[in-house]
């Protein structure tokens, strides 16, 4: 995966810049349960500037906009990704464009917590980064490494915009930065976003091992999608292309990835994400990121079509 960083996981890291921010920055978090069985993951340090706040969804995001408007520069954490649904009005009709027509910023770091599998069915599951994106004033953001987290939170201090943070439960115990792999003449060409990541690199060991010549590109800026040229280039050269991702695959930022990849480079780009069906809570019924093997079989199947 990559350069170990000195041990220290994501947790460890997105506690550390709350317990600073929240100590010596003026900061408040906000959330509902924040000193609950875990703290979140052991993300939130136990000090001032934690305020907990009633489990009404819908107007959660307006005391965030309040805070943000005070100048406290909140932390508004979501601990499941799938009340976004709930949360998100205030956050995209007031937030987002509260500086565009009224010339005030409302900065926000929205921690919105993706978590999916252990039957928690369908109400708190899955990521939903791609709402986020449709939303002009809202840049978007998938961290999963300690440096990716941290290079979030700089690009939030240093600007005045809402940022949506959408955050993956698989990252918390990471220490390992990624590396984007490329190989001379692949045949195919991934790119990765969130926790689909984790699965990417799995299915690349594999497809190499059965002779697949494979790029591996791991995507952290959601909104804006700035494409490298080295991917570019890399997606040129290949049979074929595929964006994965842990959010809903159907109008979704793996479609939009690739639509737009398609058109820059001429390759086909496919995409691959979660299935357009509602999340149960046996786990036969279960709707989570592509595993390993089926990213396999996925680039099998584009391989033989091209």
């Amino acid at each position: 995966m990559g350069v170990l960083s000195m041990g220290v996981t994501t947790a460890e890291t997105i506690k550390e810049i709350t317990r600073n921010h929240l100590e010596n920055g003026n900061g408040l978090l906000l959330g509902q349960c924040v000193t609950a069985v875990g703290w979140i993951g052991g993300t939130v340090p136990d000090c001032r500037g934690i305020v907990e706040i009633p489990m009404t969804d819908v107007a959660a995001g307006s005391f965030a906009c309040g805070a943000a408007l005070m100048g406290r520069r909140p932390i508004f954490v979501v601990r499941y990704q799938g009340f976004m649904w709930l949360n998100s009005s205030p956050l995209i009709n007031y937030a987002a464009r509260s500086k565009e027509i009224w010339g005030r910023s409302v900065p926000i770091f929205i921690r919105a917590i993706a978590m999916e599998g252990n039957g928690i069915g369908p109400s708190s599951s899955s990521s939903v980064h791609s709402i986020f994106m449709h939303a002009p004033g809202m840049p978007v953001v998938a961290p999963m490494t300690p440096e990716e987290y941290r290079q979030a939170w700089n690009y939030y201090m240093e600007h005045d915009d809402p940022l949506y943070v959408s955050e993956h439960r698989r990252s918390f115990t990471l220490h390992e930065e990624f590396a984007d792999e490329y190989e001379d003449d692949a045949d195919v060409t991934i790119l990765a976003i969130s926790a689909a990541r984790l699965n990417a690199v799995a299915a690349v060991r594999q497809l190499r091992e059965q002779g697949v010549k494979v790029n591996l590109h791991h995507v952290v800026w959601l909104k804006p999608f700035q494409p490298s040229e080295r991917v570019l280039e890399a997606l040129k050269r290949s049979k074929v292309g595929i964006v994965i991702d842990s959010d809903f695959e159907i109008a979704g930022a793996s479609q939009s990835f690739a639509y737009e990849l398609m058109l820059r480079t001429g390759t086909p780009v496919h995409a691959l994400g979660l299935e357009d069906r509602v999340c149960g809570v046996a786990p036969e019924l279960e709707n989570i990121t592509p595993s390993s093997e089926r990213i396999v079989q996925k680039v099998h199947g584009l391989l033989s079509d091209n």
